[in-house]
């Protein structure tokens, strides 16, 4: 059902929608199938990054929405003095999200996020049995310092959003993850499947129809109960629903989101926040720039020099060229390529046929198994 012809998405824009900080590498857990690098170390984001980034950023966020996702490590295991230092340079007009691991949150977190105006997203696998790759330091279970954090949030009215990694998609686990969640009172989940990315270097290689039937059944489930916004399967709707109506095209943005992220030392690597902190015999650290020797809007407004991004740019054309799925995925991301094909130029990997062909492929298998018999 996928359209061929997209004439969007071509080259970097040169403003971002977000832009991803990292106030820590570290992380008070060790999860299985972390892809950071640097997980293990306390290296701090100084003031002066976060300062030189609200330059560039301040303006844009006037000019409408913006946000800035602060995105470790665990971004809690700064502390709350350092974090309130970092977010003091922006504006009052930005957008700040966090993604934690919700192991730190009690109640002075909670006055934080309220205070500061904070969006939370908690990063949790389902019930108990579902987070045993969610493992502190010392190997031990995080499951119930993580349903504390949840239950302080709560406890405050703190609205807050979910992130599951899946890494065995099987029958009846869609249905389960998703009454899970809604017992747990998020009001937007996001769903991964498991990725080859960074320092996880085991397989995402899945069956094809278990990971199409997981798709379905979480359709299924959502569909009978749809009080949570479920990322993916909205996505996908909404694509399905331009395919009918002939405007596909106009949903990808016309140029690529840069997406910067800006690590911990001021470094900042475009598309893909999972390939800084690594380097590349080929391609160096990846990044293109540092913010505390060049403004940001400068910085993006060069990034499509940097060399492995004039490679990606040729795959995603490949895409363009090649797959059906074009128009839903738009080229698919930087770091899956790399880490997968050991380069950016490639075409299909296997994130996307699991969280892209087969998420559509699952959307539609539900209809066609709901679709109302001719009257």
């Amino acid at each position: 059902m996928a359209a061929r012809t997209h004439t969007g998405m071509r080259g970097i824009a040169a403003v971002p929608s977000y832009v991803v900080m990292q106030p820590t590498t570290l992380c008070n857990l060790d999860c299985v199938y972390c892809y950071l690098p640097m997980r293990a170390a306390d290296r701090r984001m100084p003031v002066a990054v976060a300062e030189a980034v609200a330059a560039s950023v301040n303006p844009w966020a006037a000019a409408g929405r913006f946000s800035v996702v602060w995105h470790g490590g665990e971004p809690l295991a700064a502390g709350r003095e350092h974090l309130a230092a970092l977010l003091a340079p922006f504006g009052p007009e930005v957008e700040h999200h966090v993604q934690t691991n919700a192991t730190l949150i009690d109640d002075a977190w909670c006055a934080f996020f309220a205070e500061h105006g904070v969006r939370v997203s908690v990063s949790v696998d389902g019930p108990r049995e579902r987070n045993a790759e969610r493992v502190t330091r010392g190997g031990r279970p995080a499951y119930d310092r993580i349903l504390a954090g949840v239950a302080a949030l709560r406890r405050h009215g703190v609205a807050f959003s979910a992130l599951a990694v899946v890494s065995r998609p099987g029958p009846g686990l869609a249905t389960e993850l998703y009454d899970y969640f809604l017992d747990l009172g998020c009001d937007v989940l996001g769903v991964n499947i498991e990725e080859t990315e960074g320092v996880n270097t085991r397989t995402n290689a899945r069956d094809a129809g278990a990971v199409t039937a997981f798709w379905a059944e979480l359709v299924a489930a959502w569909r009978r109960d749809p009080r949570i916004h479920l990322r993916e399967v909205e996505w996908s709707l909404r694509y399905a629903g331009a395919v009918l109506a002939g405007t596909a095209d106009e949903l990808l943005p016309r140029s690529l989101d840069p997406i910067p992220t800006v690590a911990h030392d001021g470094s900042v690597v475009v598309l893909s926040p999972e390939l800084a902190g690594f380097t590349d015999p080929r391609y160096g650290d990846f990044s293109s720039g540092n913010v505390l020797a060049t403004p940001l809007v400068e910085i993006l407004a060069a990034a499509g020099r940097t060399p492995w991004v004039g490679e990606f740019l040729a795959g995603v054309e490949a895409c363009r060229s090649s797959c059906p799925y074009f128009g839903f995925c738009g080229g698919g991301h930087a770091a899956n390529r790399y880490f997968e094909l050991g380069r950016f130029d490639g075409t299909e990997t296997e994130h996307c046929r699991n969280s892209k062909i087969r998420l559509l492929e699952g959307v539609l298998e539900h209809a066609r198994d709901h679709e109302s018999p001719a009257a």
